[in-house]
Formats: structure tokens, C-alpha cells, sequence
């Protein structure tokens, strides 16, 4: 009868372990694929023995989080600043609210007007932040996350902050990599996804 008695809250633990276990490992996978496309990246900044440099935070599913997605249908588009070069033509696609560690914070993702136009990239989003990491654990000019049109379910989207990575000109200079816009700064630390690259450049 005991046994019976803790059985749900063993059940409970157990199916949380299992989660945690295929969670890392899909993050861990992801981190996988994205070292690989270095290889395969005809304008990559790194080569195989660059790799090793690469630093992650651990995989940390708080960090992942279901936001309220607001489309923006008639935004206007802009000249989105690069750290180098011109900037480039960019729309406002949707102003995400979600809550992070019980904070309410905001975002928004943008299209790419360039990319929009090639077929294989035209439901291609990009959500870019900064945080109160930045210059001291992860790259200064902040950090990107990858979303797809098809993400967006329902007025809602996730984040998953563990897949934020660094643009190229974290490893290299010589490339127009977009500028977080002021907006998306989050007064936080997210202490998730791609750390600072460690080898000088």
C-alpha cells in the first residue's frame, strides 16, 4: 500500500528525469548540426581545428519557453544596422511576450527582405538579442535564434533560448552580420545557448 501511495510522485520523477535526459539530448544533437554547417559553409569563418574552440552552456530547459506571438501584418521595414558594411533591408514579422523566470519580457522577430526571396529561405525568421551577458560570458554584439514561419502555432511560438548562437562576426571580421535591434535587449542574464568563442581573432 505504500508503494501504491508514492507511485504517482515516482512516476511523476521519473518521467521528468526521461525529459531531461532527451531534452539535452536534442540540444546536444542541435550544437552537432551547427558545427557541422561550419564545415559545409562555403563563407565559413572557421575550419575543422576551429571547432574545438566553440563554448556552450549547459542544456537548461527553463530556458526554453512558450511566448504569445502578435503578428505584425502591416509593419514597415527598415535598414537593420550590421556591424559591418551596409545594413540590410529587414520587417518586423511579430512581437513575442513571454515570461522568464517569472519576469515578463518581450521580443520581436524579424524577415529578411533578401532571403525572403529565395524559395528555400522565404518563411525564414530571425529573433535577435542582447542580454546582460554579453562582453563578459557570451559574444558583445549579442546572439541569434533561427525561426521558421511554420513555428508559429495558435498566437504562439517557442523560444528556445539553449539554440541561441553566435553570429560570424564573433569568429571573424569582414562580414555584415545584423545588429540586435535596441528593443531587443532583455535586462536579464540568459545564461543558455552559445558562450564566447575562445580563441582570438
Amino acid at each position: 500500500m505504500k508503494l501504491l501511495k508514492y507511485l504517482p510522485l515516482l512516476l511523476l520523477l521519473t518521467s521528468a528525469n526521461l525529459f531531461a535526459q532527451n531534452y539535452t539530448a536534442q540540444i546536444e544533437k542541435f550544437r552537432e548540426d551547427y558545427k557541422s554547417d561550419f564545415l559545409q559553409e562555403k563563407n565559413s569563418p572557421l575550419k575543422q581545428e576551429d571547432l574545438q574552440y566553440l563554448r556552450f552552456y549547459d542544456a537548461d530547459s527553463s530556458y526554453r519557453v512558450r511566448a504569445a506571438a502578435q503578428i505584425l501584418t502591416a509593419a514597415p521595414t527598415f535598414i537593420m544596422p550590421v556591424f559591418s558594411g551596409t545594413g540590410r533591408e529587414y520587417a518586423p514579422y511579430a512581437l513575442l511576450n513571454f515570461k522568464l523566470k517569472g519576469k515578463s519580457m518581450q521580443l520581436t522577430v524579424y524577415r529578411s527582405l533578401a532571403l525572403a526571396k529565395i524559395p528555400s529561405y522565404k518563411d525564414y525568421l530571425l529573433l535577435l538579442f542582447t542580454d546582460e551577458t554579453n562582453g563578459k560570458t557570451t559574444y558583445g554584439g549579442g546572439r541569434y535564434i533561427d525561426m521558421r514561419e511554420g513555428d508559429f502555432i495558435n498566437g504562439t511560438v517557442v523560444i528556445d533560448f539553449n539554440k541561441a548562437y553566435n553570429p560570424y562576426c564573433a569568429f571573424s571580421g569582414g562580414y555584415s552580420c545584423p545588429k540586435p535591434p535596441d528593443e531587443n535587449h532583455l535586462d536579464c542574464e540568459i545564461l543558455a545557448g552559445e558562450k564566447m568563442f575562445a580563441k582570438a581573432h
